[in-house]
């Protein structure tokens, strides 16, 4: 089978390139062709199709206002991925399209010449992107379904995006659009990494046949932990960000009393510096990034992580790559976090947002015996086996792609015989 493969990203900048870069060599493994569809990056990986790939368009740079109309121009629709896409299509002629994140950059022109070329369409929603201007569902720090029933005037009302009046009326103006002109129809079969997105998807309308659940998988072979150097610190890694709830994680391992590890950068790196010497705790420590060997033997050896986001994570690869390595989980109680613990199993559950309740996970987790802690591990790489691996992903994505060729191009019915 030749797929195409689109994202607006081709390196590995977080959790949905990760996943399209596993999911190209777990199909090219099975002998299928992956033909790349992106945008032009210095950082980007080499590719035999990136003479096909569009330039370079940063929507966070300053402009000035003739650019900035330009871009949002391209933002909701852009004739060079239009064209340079349909060039591709004809030249290799692929049997099924799968999307991770193309909006803004690609844009929804790409949708019409899916459609031009009756190709069948899988996309797998990383974020909520389809159901929500600003794709988090949350806004100034809280939780928001005010676009739910087509209401997106109010990412403009309350400047849902970058808190930017101009960059949230073009995500409404961008939303109203895909609406008028139904663009995202085209789509057969919409992949959501974890079940909680996909209720989410039908309880802002969605066809339910067209909603699947398939988790992500980690395609890495069982990465070697160093023997009886168990540490007794918990450990948070992932990008640094308010949206992830690491504050309420410092004042809640300072509550415990417990050993902390933060790895990772982000837009929230200098503001945790500031706190973490107001406090004058040493026993938190902000050890940036890390990556390859270095960071399995951090997440091998930590007594457990902790997912302390406020917002609706989908299947969080940190997470998985925990269970990958037998670490038991303390997350938050909101997206699709919960669906990767087994409460007193494998960890734990604390209310998002709350200080107590996550200090409280911690302290279930800190009277644990020896030999539970040993269940708990247990536990998590049984469930990164039976669910989280390339041997379980597969033959599920190939149902799902059969059944979106299905859909485009039903087989043909044998004529009878006439007497």
């Amino acid at each position: 089978m030749k797929i195409l493969m689109v994202n607006k990203f081709f390196y590995i900048k977080g959790g949905s390139e990760t996943y399209y870069f596993a999911l190209k060599r777990l199909l090219e493994q099975h002998h299928h062709t992956v033909v790349d569809f992106s945008m032009k990056d210095p950082k980007n990986f080499a590719s035999p199709y990136e003479r096909y790939f569009v330039e370079n368009i940063d929507y966070n740079a300053r402009q000035n206002i003739a650019s900035q109309m330009k871009l949002g121009i391209k933002l909701i629709y852009s004739q060079e991925a239009k064209q340079k896409l349909e060039q591709l299509i004809r030249k290799e002629k692929p049997d099924i399209a799968h999307l991770h994140i193309f909006q803004h950059q690609l844009s929804l022109s790409i949708l019409d010449v899916l459609k031009k070329y009756r190709i069948p369409v899988v996309y797998t929603a990383h974020d909520l992107q389809m159901l929500c201007p600003n794709y988090q569902m949350m806004t100034h720090g809280k939780i928001c379904e005010r676009c739910k029933g087509k209401r997106y005037f109010n990412c403009t009302r309350y400047k849902c995006i970058k808190d930017s009046t101009a960059k949230s009326l073009l995500g409404t103006m961008e939303a109203y659009f895909n609406q008028a002109t139904r663009k995202y129809d085209i789509i057969d079969k919409i992949i959501t990494p974890s079940q909680f997105y996909r209720r989410k998807f039908l309880q802002f309308g969605v066809n339910p046949d067209r909603v699947v659940h398939l988790p992500n998988f980690l395609d890495l072979k069982q990465p070697k932990i160093a023997p009886n150097q168990k540490g007794d610190y918990y450990l948070y890694f992932g990008r640094l960000s308010k949206e992830k709830g690491i504050l309420t994680l410092i004042h809640s391992a300072i509550q415990a009393g417990i050993q902390l590890l933060i790895v990772g950068t982000g837009p929230l790196q200098g503001h945790l510096e500031q706190v973490l010497r107001k406090k004058g705790t040493h026993r938190i420590q902000l050890l940036g990034f890390r990556s390859g060997q270095e960071l399995f033997h951090l997440v091998g050896n930590a007594k457990a992580v902790v997912l302390p986001s406020k917002w609706y994570e989908n299947g969080p690869y940190s997470a998985i790559e925990s269970l990958m390595l037998g670490r038991p989980i303390i997350g938050s109680d909101i997206g699709g976090i919960p669906e990767l613990i087994r409460e007193g199993e494998n960890g734990f559950l604390f209310h998002h947002g709350s200080k107590e309740s996550l200090a409280g996970a911690i302290r279930k987790m800190e009277l644990l015996t020896p030999e539970e802690e040993q269940m708990f591990s247990d536990c998590s790489r049984q469930i990164y086996q039976k669910y989280y691996t390339g041997t379980a992903h597969y033959p599920k994505l190939m149902a799902i792609y059969q059944e979106a060729i299905q859909s485009k191009h039903p087989p043909k019915q044998k004529e009878g015989y006439r007497r």
